[in-house]
């Protein structure tokens, strides 16, 4: 709730005595505990809805001539930093889309600045129209596979959920940890016992799922498969159906939504980039296309609203009836969800596909622990492999997909150095630890990002986000890697020893402060300079930066080398 409610007023305001802020009048009420529409009108007062029905006078009216009200809608699982904006410009791109709340997990900047990122997550969001749910990281570092700017223990989260900084703990992306019961890792679950827990655990099937879940986790997210979301539905978790920018797994699981089944159901957008929020949407699309494949409409309005509050004990929210939060969405076609007007809080937020006039978006000053952060010794970095061997490891990406391939090819060998061999699209890949100046750099071969030259490199790596680069031949990704430092943090495309497009991100290596426009058309130039260097993928940035997640199978790459995500060990480059 937006500061202390006099209960005496609203009530008052309920009974009709005296007049609403706001009187939505002649709507049709998408009304999700029944699963029905009803016709009426919703009288709101401050920032509640106080009643449904006649006889309400207001000081304000609309008639919305029929149009449909719905509930706002509610991400589950959704990364800020992914889409390289600050919040302020986050809200800019999801409030026109109807999303009025979101259950954030601020890991990415966790990861480079531990708890003063977070602490600057909540400042950021605390004003903004939309609502934000803090999750607490609970994986910094992800693993010990891997070298990031911080470690947060339970110790440093415990205090964080007193001072009701975070609402929960975030995605337990150490799932073998939870099911061998790690000491560490317990104690995070059992100081944040009774809070909401968000799970990641990627084809954990069998008893290892049992012993997951039986931890006290809730959710999962990371399911590609009917199969897979159909077994950790049965075992209680709700099922977040994720469509990211490069995580597309909707069309793959809607399949699972049954009538007796969909209220375990819930959609997110997890890592979407500015150019996919502003042209496709976020949640505000999942249920089109929802609606789309046959799912009913008031079902998948359930999935994103409802269901969502409920999950994550978000009981003021969700659905519009007395007593809940005016966070709605007004659209003329259930079956076409796009949204006319959107309401936060009793406060008009946006308009047909535009924030509202009076609402001013401003972003709080970014401490100098928070900012920008590349901390290399160049003289060490060296990304020549000497060879070992004909046979290699190579990380095969996978369109759309998070999860990898291990796939086992011959690279060429030049004077007894291992290079990449464009022509087969095979690239050579190197994480440079740069948080703490360690020289580590971890080198190998991927398979599937298409550059025929040149090189890409960027900050954004989950989760650790060290600079990443994938390139053609080693100087080129020198270049890209140099330009990414000269930058402060960001993203960069390299060819013919000249940078072809170049996204600064000051805040953390991860977020620009500029407007999202502005952001967006950077971004738009760097997918399209990777494209003019033979990359075929929507979004090649976006598949880099997950090809160092040590926790997302089969193979990936950190500072400290190839990682066997299945095995959760190191593995050997070269193939005795």
């Amino acid at each position: 709730m937006n500061g202390r409610i006099d209960t005496s007023l609203l009530l008052a305001a309920a009974r009709g005595e005296q007049p609403a802020d706001l009187l939505l009048r002649n709507g049709r009420i998408v009304n999700v505990f029944a699963g029905l529409v009803e016709q009426g009108d919703v009288a709101i007062w401050r920032d509640r809805i106080v009643g449904i029905g006649p006889g309400y006078k207001a000081l304000q009216e609309v008639d919305l001539e029929g149009a449909y009200i719905t509930p706002g809608l509610i991400d589950a699982h959704v990364h800020i930093e992914s889409s390289l904006l600050v919040p302020a410009q986050f809200a800019a791109a999801v409030l026109p889309h109807g999303v009025t709340s979101i259950v954030a997990d601020p890991h990415e900047i966790g990861n480079v600045a531990g708890v003063a990122g977070i602490r600057y997550m909540a400042a950021a969001c605390a004003d903004l129209p939309l609502s934000v749910f803090l999750m607490a990281p609970s994986c910094v570092p992800a693993t010990d596979m891997e070298s990031n700017g911080a470690r947060l223990e339970a110790a440093d989260l415990a205090p964080l959920l007193r001072e009701g900084i975070v609402h929960g703990l975030a995605e337990m992306m150490n799932y073998p940890g939870v099911t061998c019961g790690d000491p560490a890792i317990l104690a995070k679950l059992e100081a944040f016992r009774g809070r909401p827990v968000d799970g990641h655990a990627p084809s954990w099937l069998g008893t290892a799922l049992n012993a997951y879940v039986a931890s006290g986790v809730g959710t999962e997210h990371e399911c590609t498969s009917v199969a897979e979301a159909q077994e950790k539905l049965n075992r209680g978790l709700y099922i977040l159906i994720r469509q990211a920018t490069n995580a597309q797994n909707l069309h793959t699981l809607l399949p699972l939504v049954t009538p007796a089944n969909s209220r375990r159901i819930c959609f997110c957008t997890d890592d979407r980039v500015p150019a996919d929020l502003l042209d496709e949407g976020s949640i505000d699309f999942m249920v089109r296309q929802a609606i789309d494949y046959g799912i009913d409409p008031i079902t998948a309005i359930q999935m994103a609203t409802l269901n969502v509050a409920e999950c994550y004990g978000l009981g003021d929210r969700g659905a519009v009836a007395p007593g809940r939060r005016a966070d709605l969405l007004i659209c003329d076609d259930l079956r076409d969800l796009r949204p006319r007007q959107v309401y936060a809080g009793g406060q008009l937020a946006a308009a047909f596909g535009h924030l509202a006039p009076s609402i001013v978006l401003s972003s709080v000053p970014v401490p100098a622990s928070v900012g920008a952060s590349i901390n290399v010794a160049w003289a060490d970095v060296d990304f020549r492999i000497g060879a070992q061997g004909r046979l290699m490891h190579v990380i095969g990406s996978l369109p759309d997909q998070l999860v990898t391939e291990d796939r086992v090819l011959p690279v060429p060998l030049v004077d007894g150095l291992a290079v990449a061999d464009p022509g087969k699209d095979i690239l050579k890949m190197a994480v440079v630890e740069r948080h703490h100046g360690t020289s580590h750099v971890g080198l190998g071969f991927i398979q599937g990002i298409g550059l025929t030259r040149g090189a890409m490199a960027g900050t954004v790596a989950h989760d650790h986000h060290n600079l990443v680069v994938i390139g053609a031949d080693d100087e080129s990704m020198r270049q890209a890697a140099q330009a990414v430092a000269d930058l402060g943090g960001g993203l960069v495309v390299v060819a013919d020893g000249a940078v072809q497009a170049a996204l600064p991100l000051p805040v953390g290596g991860l977020m620009s402060d500029r407007p999202i426009a502005e952001v967006r058309a950077g971004y738009d130039a760097l997918r399209s300079a990777a494209a003019a260097l033979g990359s075929p993928l929507h979004d090649p940035f976006m598949a880099m930066s997950f090809m160092a997640l040590e926790v997302i199978p089969k193979l990936k790459l950190t500072d400290r080398g190839l990682i066997d995500v299945e095995k959760f060990a190191p593995v050997e480059l070269f193939v005795n």
